[in-house]
């Protein structure tokens, strides 16, 4: 076992070091952005939470290529024998292939793409194990909203290399979970991430495990008791991570208010299956908002929220192109949904004299009609940050250094350069 420890973590150092294939770029898009017509249906049910039918369709990956498929069997075996010790290590994992797994809602809106890896052991052909592959973040809106947002908490002297490192944790909550990338990226890149899942809607739970590769031990009761016990092969594919995901069956309102927990981070992506941003997850009045602001740790909380970015209509003469419709309903709205999250987490006069109480902006998507909003409220603390050139000079520099330190392998850069608003 030691010398298959020190095999690992020599190949590991050695990919740290070489250039880092990241197949979530949009270059790869026409895999895991396909038709429903191009690619094959896995699940197929009505949702009784508003979301309509849901389905997940499996398209072809042109990545990893056989000849790296050794190198990653390597690691399954060692992951086995590092998990457990006592078994019979005989238990090899093979790999079967690569897909893209694509979650729609109504046949038509994308709620989330994932590379899953196929495996089965090899005394046991019939059993097929499916890994979500946690390092590879597609569909550009995700991307922004993690380099974004740790780049913001980055800048408010919080302590980011130890939470990267383990030493300290980090607790942060995702509202809306789909195929699960965005929580398993966290997961997987944050060894200090304490991360809870709130997902109303049980037929996306099941989808995301059944078919999109998610650990299943993350499932847990409102007790927060855990559903299943892990089974052998669960630990060698998630130990180390998946006891850090903690994924409830909650409507996001009555979870954050009755949740007693401080977060340091919030993600918020939660559509339903119109395509609406529910207005009681972004009224000003509403209990939801408030409740998120008691929520939010008071020196560095930071929450991000995905909106579909306004477009401007009114050089169309009149005419609604079919691609636009699917945003019209929430792009209305955008501005009214920075205004109420500004107002109410860090207070309605921030920019008029109170200096140091925090900071929101909106940066739009490259390639999709999306907008990134960021609530951070330790953003700017002495109140230097009073200028919009400051701030995306100290978040450039701060994308910078966590993308050489969490070896990413797509830079924030072209999110924060990208049409940055201070939310006034």
């Amino acid at each position: 076992m030691g010398r298959c420890k020190t095999t690992w973590i020599r190949r590991f150092s050695t990919a740290v070091r070489r250039h880092v294939v990241d197949e979530g770029d949009w270059s790869y898009s026409s895999e895991w952005w396909g038709t429903e017509s191009q690619g094959e249906t896995i699940l197929r049910a009505t949702s009784g939470k508003g979301n309509g039918i849901v389905s997940v369709l499996a398209y072809p990956s042109s990545r990893p290529s056989r000849v790296f498929w050794s190198e990653k069997e390597s690691w399954l075996k060692c992951r086995y024998e590092e998990t457990h010790p006592a078994h019979d290590c005989r238990q090899q994992l093979r790999i079967l292939g690569y897909q893209w797994r694509v979650l729609r809602f109504n046949d038509d809106t994308r709620q989330s793409a994932v590379k899953v890896m196929a495996t089965y052991q090899e005394t046991k052909p019939d059993s097929i194990y499916l890994m979500q592959q946690p390092h590879c973040l597609a569909v550009p809106y995700l991307r922004s909203m993690v380099s974004v947002g740790l780049a913001t908490i980055a800048s408010c002297e919080y302590d980011i290399v130890s939470v990267l490192q383990g030493k300290k944790p980090m607790h942060i909550l995702c509202i809306g979970h789909g195929g699960g990338s965005l929580p398993l990226f966290l997961a997987s890149k944050i060894q200090g991430a304490v991360i809870h899942i709130a997902e109303i809607d049980p037929l996306v739970i099941s989808a995301s495990i059944r078919a999109m590769g998610f650990p299943a031990f993350s499932v847990v009761t409102h007790s927060a008791d855990r559903v299943l016990k892990p089974n052998p092969i669960d630990e060698v594919m998630w130990k180390g991570i998946h006891e850090r995901l903690y994924l409830y069956e909650a409507d996001a309102e009555k979870f954050i208010i009755d949740n007693t927990n401080i977060y340091d981070m919030v993600f918020i992506d939660a559509y339903d299956g119109d395509d609406i941003f529910p207005h009681k997850l972004w009224d000003s009045d509403s209990p939801f908002l408030k409740a998120l602001s008691s929520r939010l740790h008071p020196e560095h909380g930071t929450a991000v929220v995905n909106l579909h970015s306004d477009c401007d209509l009114s050089n169309l003469g009149g005419a609604v192109p079919s691609i636009f419709e699917p945003i019209l309903p929430m792009g209305k709205y955008v501005s009214r949904v920075c205004r109420a999250y500004k107002d109410v987490l860090l207070g309605a006069n921030s920019y008029e004299g109170r200096k140091g109480t925090g900071i929101a902006f909106a940066v739009s998507v490259p390639w999709v009609l999306n907008t990134s909003l960021v609530v951070c409220r330790g953003f700017g603390g002495k109140g230097e940050y009073d200028h919009k050139d400051l701030v995306v000079g100290t978040l450039i520099n701060k994308s910078l250094e966590l993308e050489q330190v969490m070896n990413l392998p797509s830079s924030g850069l072209e999110y924060i350069k990208r049409d940055f608003v201070l939310v006034e």
